[in-house]
């Protein structure tokens, strides 16, 4: 969960005005500098350059936009990929991107995009439909290139480029998502070469070639991700010469970062807690900003992994697989709680799949169908299902030994454990015990199916059928030595149907009500329980950002956008608000030769190969 979209995963987005209008309207200023003397810029910095550093918490996963799955790594990507579409910052229509228009048949099965001349890759070749030909026919035939996003081409038939403006992709059946494909489009030349998908990190040879506003140019995990600005962007060059995602295990020793001006910008993880968000308010030279959240806050229960093949695995608790026993233990968990004492306010009760922030697709469960908290209807449930209480007052399984279910918690969230608490105080009323495994690395216990409950989490797109996708039979792996896009193994025929409806359906209504009755299905098998949308809470140095769009731009959130908006915007404050003429940079004295992000919660080498766990884009 920590901090994705996938697609994120952050996640994974829509996109028509003109440009020139999309440019001015995307570097308003959204707030007024004040004057402060920052730091010295550092030594790794050329003269002059303008640079932005953002504090994150959250670990790369991989740099191959094939592989990757958390939120981090495909906002980087998004940053030197262009989309086919991009979604717009002010209410996430689709708008032109690479495409500059899309067109689909009578029948709705085959797709043109024409494809802009402007386009160029930072090597000073020239952007083709080939490039996104080839992209996705990778896809398509490659099982490694498949991990991330394989969802959005399952259903393609063919795809050709008639021309280098013309991409043209024919469909098996309809398919809704055509202006969302989240797919970074890469450089056929560079990426040909490419042996094994699955194990290729786009980590080893800078600058990594690409067309976004930004050019990726060093990486080290557990320490930075550097990217410099692409002066050749079509849509125009961004204001800061330099941004460096800088890794903090520690968020207090981000925000202490923060205040003293050696980063411009943090993000938490994925947010500033409220005492951190409440110690950063009203401080000189430093903006809290606070919006509804793309993200949900969930439990996700191991409903007895297994591979496409029916090959099981892992060891969750059996009794997990009995739906009474999942609805006992969600009723148990007091909602109204966590979001008055955890969160403190700053975020809205869980009820569906997709937080209240896309009300086309928000959906709430009817008073009888919720599982409100209800303690003895809890126990009640428990009874039922036949896992009583002993002399000691614990439940015990069907091998008569006392139920203790163990709970994958990441470290460095601390709402995770602030959470767990409760859930262990909550249970233990039950009679069922409660381990708290806060780790580091959740992905690989995750992975290999070895928890019996797990804190989950993703960040949504304007277009929901990612996160819908990563519930499918389809997305399990196909053997249990193989890593899926599954989330947590959930295959549900019921499920299934729905999820092929709706991505045929071009209505949006109909679309809608669809994806209602899915995640109604999802809340009612109890695999995933929502708790919470938590909001954005991020701050930044306004006297190293002068401004910066919001997504959406009234009210909303600049770090994981559904775009590269925040950063490609952004605007630096200018020399002379600072006493020190490296004041305009936003950089400061950084580490081992620059700042960045990556790696909190998993070392690198060992995430290589996998769509993680953890906040997903």
């Amino acid at each position: 969960m920590n901090a994705h979209d996938r697609r994120s995963r952050e996640n994974r987005s829509p996109r028509s005005g003109t440009v020139r209008l999309l440019a001015t309207v995307l570097t308003l200023a959204a707030v007024v500098p004040a004057p402060s003397a920052l730091a010295p810029q550092r030594a790794s910095a050329a003269d002059g350059d303008k640079v932005l550093t953002v504090a994150v918490a959250q670990s790369v996963d991989s740099l191959s936009p094939f592989l990757a799955s958390r939120l981090v790594s495909t906002s980087i990507h998004r940053l030197m990929y262009e989309y086919l579409t991009n979604y717009d910052p002010k209410d996430a229509h689709p708008v032109p991107a690479l495409a500059t228009k899309w067109t689909p048949s009578a029948d709705k099965l085959t797709w043109t995009y024409t494809i802009r001349s402007d386009s160029t890759w930072s090597d000073g070749r020239r952007t083709t439909a080939e490039d996104a030909a080839w992209t996705f026919n990778k896809m398509m035939t490659d099982e490694g290139a498949a991990t991330a996003n394989g969802s959005y081409v399952g259903n393609f038939e063919k795809v050709t480029a008639p021309s280098p403006t013309r991409l043209v992709i024919e469909l098996k059946k309809p398919q809704a998502t055509m202006a969302a494909l989240d797919v970074p489009i890469v450089p056929k030349h560079i990426w040909e070469k490419v042996g094994d998908f699955s194990d290729f990190n786009n980590d080893k040879s800078f600058p990594v070639v690409g067309n976004g506003p930004f050019v990726l140019t060093d990486y080290k995990a557990d320490s930075y991700v550097r990217l410099k600005a692409n002066k050749n962007f079509w849509r125009g060059a961004p204001k800061f010469d330099e941004l460096v995602f800088r890794y903090y295990k520690d968020q207090d020793a981000a925000v202490a970062a923060l205040r003293k001006g050696e980063v411009s910008f943090v993000a938490g993880a994925p947010a500033l807690t409220p005492a951190q968000a409440q110690s950063l308010k009203g401080v000189k030279n430093i903006r809290v900003n606070e919006a509804p959240g793309r993200r949900f806050y969930a439990l996700a229960v191991n409903p007895g992994a297994k591979a496409a093949n029916g090959e099981k695995f892992g060891d969750g608790h059996p009794s997990l697989l009995d739906e009474r026993v999942r609805h006992a233990l969600f009723t148990a968990v007091d909602r109204t709680t966590l979001i008055d004492r955890v969160f403190q306010g700053h975020a809205v009760e869980g009820e569906g799949y997709i937080p209240p922030r896309f009300s086309t697709y928000f959906w709430k469960p009817s008073a009888s169908q919720k599982l409100a908290y209800d303690p003895a209807k809890a126990a009640q449930l428990l009874d039922q299902a036949g896992y009583r209480k002993n002399g000691d007052g614990k439940r015990v399984g069907k091998d008569g030994k006392p139920i203790t279910y163990r709970i994958l918690c990441h470290a460095t969230d601390p709402n995770d454990k602030a959470v767990g608490q409760y859930l262990q105080e909550w249970w233990s009323d039950l009679g069922i015990g409660v381990q708290l495994d806060c780790l580091d690395n959740v992905s690989d216990p995750w992975l290999a199916g070895t928890y019996d409950l797990a804190f989950d989490g993703w960040s949504v797109n304007p277009d929901p059928d990612f996160v819908l996708s990563i519930h499918t039979c389809g997305a399990l792996p196909a053997t249990p030595k193989d890593v899926g896009a599954t989330d947590n193994f959930i295959c549900d025929k019921k499920y299934d149907d729905l999820y092929a409806r709706q991505l045929a359906e071009y209505d949006p209504a109909e679309r809608a009500n669809i994806v209602k009755q899915m995640e109604s299905r999802l809340y009612d098998l109890g695999y995933m329980n929502v708790m919470a949308y938590p909001n954005a809470v991020e701050a930044y140095r306004t006297d190293q950002i002068k401004s910066i769009t919001t997504m959406p731009e009234k009210a909303g959130n600049i770090y994981g956008q559904d775009g590269y908006w925040s950063w490609w915007s952004a605007v630096p404050a200018s020399a002379d608000s600072s006493s020190d003429d490296s004041g305009s940079t936003g950089v400061i004295a950084g580490t081992v030769g620059g700042l960045a992000v990556v790696l909190g919660a998993v070392v690198f080498f060992v995430m290589r190969r996998r769509a993680g766990a953890e906040d997903r884009e």
